[in-house]
């Protein structure tokens, strides 16, 4: 699946050409952008180390290309070092800049610094499981696979950007977080209706949820269809298993520590930046408001979505079964 975002071309290719894919290709089935484009920034990145635009005859930089090339190397060494620790270190080699300056410098040349992402962590044997995985399902049709999964829905999430102007908003979260959880599948034909619940999920209760869609998913699939749950312990406990062999047609054998293989990680987060943007101010609010945006989500991203599972295997493989960017 390419990546879908808003982002301008340039910020993009420099995300990802910072972590590390350089070929032409690769960018291409990432972003969707004309590969003849892809070239020419390439050989921009390599020529200058940025994209930005040459500009005319104005002051000169005061952070020139030798200290640029250094800069990128006292990163690579240390990705923790704050932008006065960097002006520092230039100081000591001549170039006396703010710590400012090479904050916007980095930015203009693609650095971002945040906290890195936490991800589950793969053992080698979970590489290699995952890797034959791969392998062995890389040239399967999806069209009549349901992909579902649970999640929880927080009442006051805290992760969508906002213009202001002036003094920083102030948006107050109470220590304790109310929530509502949901279940939800999806498949290229259509969605189940999304199940909202606030109890624990047990075996008992996880059969029960698949015992009233399964009707939904037979009426969007037919009779020959795949379903697809991870290995959480509710859903392989001796319950689930009895009852999905005994009413499904086919279950699909997933790996586990494996969210970025699962494409309805990324119909969630879609659905729950759609709830936060709306600003729910009650359980009442965020229940009607992830009902409502998990019935607007189109059924093109769906299609896409389900599509990408041929490159999110090509990728597993082409890692060695390490994490993929999904």
């Amino acid at each position: 699946m390419s990546f879908s975002t808003k982002k301008p071309h340039n910020e993009v290719l420099l995300h990802l050409w910072n972590n590390g894919i350089h070929n032409a290709k690769e960018l291409h089935k990432l972003t969707d952008i004309p590969l003849p484009t892809i070239y020419r920034k390439i050989k921009k990145i390599k020529k200058n180390g940025s994209l930005k635009h040459a500009g005319g005859n104005g002051r000169p930089k005061k952070i020139n290309a030798n200290s640029s090339r250094a800069l990128c190397q006292y990163i690579r060494h240390d990705t923790s070092l704050s932008t006065r620790t960097l002006a520092r270190k230039l100081e000591n080699l001549g170039t006396q800049v703010s710590y400012r300056t090479i904050g916007r410098h980095l930015a203009s040349i693609g650095y971002l610094k945040k906290l890195p992402k936490a991800t589950p962590m793969l053992t080698e044997a979970h590489k290699q499981k995952r890797i034959e995985w791969a392998r062995n399902h890389i040239n399967d049709q999806w069209e009549k696979t349901i992909f579902t999964d649970e999640t929880a829905f927080q009442l006051f999430r805290n992760t969508v950007e906002r213009w202001y102007k002036g003094e920083r908003p102030v948006r107050r979260i109470p220590k304790e977080r109310t929530k509502i959880m949901a279940w939800g599948g999806f498949c290229v034909e259509g969605k189940t209706s999304l199940f909202c619940f606030k109890q624990i999920m047990n075996a008992e209760f996880y059969v029960e949820i698949l015992r009233r869609h399964a009707p939904e998913i037979t009426q969007m699939l037919g009779n020959d269809w795949r379903f697809q749950q991870d290995n959480d312990p509710k859903h392989t406990s001796r319950l689930a298993k009895a009852f999905l062999q005994e009413n499904f047609p086919e279950i699909l054998e997933w790996p586990s520590n494996s969210p970025d293989l699962n494409p309805i990680e990324n119909l969630w987060a879609i659905v729950k930046s759609n709830v936060e943007k709306r600003m729910p101010k009650d359980l009442n609010d965020l229940e009607e408001f992830m009902v409502e945006e998990w019935q607007n989500i189109p059924q093109s991203v769906l299609v896409s979505l389900a599509n990408s599972m041929r490159r999110r295997c090509e990728l597993i493989i082409e890692n060695n079964g390490e994490r993929i960017p999904y």
